[in-house]
């Protein structure tokens, strides 16, 4: 297994200079991939109930501070060498389907191949609105056109789409990016409607740990959530084998943990434990949440999971 961090677009990721430290503080001590999660404008008011909080509460609506994912990994390529650039998760109706296909791929040439696509559906109906993204009740569909059409910009050498969502011909994509097929997508989310997409969509599933309708909590309710992947994946005819595995676990802490803590914190061997429990149930890549507002903080988070943990799961 390797493992990535995951950055909210706010907090010490925005402070100027903070991006560039955290990314190459990151790759220099050997982490596989760099998350960053997608907002673009914040509703004042918000009724959409948040998936990962027992409470429904989204933590980013005090200050609706966010910077643009794609610029901002855009920024983080220019500034790393090694690790992968992941959107995590981006959400697929946020922006036009064409507009999108060529920002991932513009990032992934100038990175020399380096981008994941992380996509979901989005949960925020007023940010979708704001946007003047298709109907919410809609949104699933419209991602899964978006998705084809990504593949056809980004393979085809004369692409067309007609969909209910997107629809273009005519056109030149040029460049294509530079990892051939385009950027892997992982399909985020964690109920049977993102395991279907993953399975007949995706280059890999990203759930996260901690939705409380879905938990992922323990490595057998991870195996049983994935073995519903391979069961889509089968029904399309696509070979389960070929559909990578990552997972967001946001809550990690380390430190002394009672006998009820989550997965991944506690004590360095508590959290490599469990990182060998979900690498036997099937997980190939793990993102740890290092979100803080304080950029020396964050950057100590990182180094103490690479010099604390990392060594003892190889």
């Amino acid at each position: 297994m390797d493992f990535g961090l995951h950055l909210g677009t706010r907090g010490a990721a925005a402070q100027p200079g903070g991006l560039r430290a955290l990314a190459q503080k990151a790759d220099a001590l050997g982490f596989a991939y760099l998350g960053l999660s997608d907002h673009i404008i914040i509703s004042r008011s918000i009724d959409s109930k948040y998936p990962y909080s027992e409470s429904g509460d989204w933590p980013g609506v005090d200050t609706g501070a966010c910077l643009d994912q794609l610029t901002c990994l855009t920024y983080a390529a220019a500034v790393t060498e090694k690790i992968r650039l992941l959107t995590s998760v981006m959400v697929i109706p946020h922006r036009p389907a064409v507009l999108t296909a060529k920002m991932l791929a513009t990032a992934d040439m100038l990175s020399n191949g380096r981008v994941t696509a992380g996509v979901g559906v989005g949960w925020m109906k007023e940010e979708l609105a704001l946007l003047s993204a298709p109907p919410f009740n809609r949104r699933g569909a419209a991602s899964n056109e978006y998705i084809e059409a990504f593949r056809t910009l980004w393979t085809d050498k004369s692409p067309q789409y007609d969909g209910e969502f997107v629809s273009f011909n005519n056109v030149a994509f040029e460049p294509k990016p530079a990892q051939a097929g385009g950027p892997p997508i992982w399909i985020g989310g964690e109920g049977m409607a993102a395991r279907k997409r993953t399975g007949r969509l995706g280059d890999g599933w990203y759930p996260v740990l901690r939705n409380p309708r879905h938990l992922m909590d323990t490595p057998e309710r991870f195996a049983a959530a994935l073995a519903d992947v391979h069961k889509f994946a089968e029904e399309a005819g696509r070979d389960p084998g070929n559909i990578d595995t990552a997972m967001f676990a946001p809550n990690y802490t380390l430190g002394a943990a009672d006998a009820d803590r989550w997965a991944f914190t506690g004590t360095a061997e508590q959290i490599a434990e469990d990182v060998r429990a979900y690498e036997e149930a099937g997980l190939n890549h793990l993102l740890i949440g290092f979100e803080d507002n304080d950029l020396q903080r964050s950057l100590d988070t990182i180094e103490g999971f690479a010099t604390n943990v990392m060594p003892l799961v190889g």
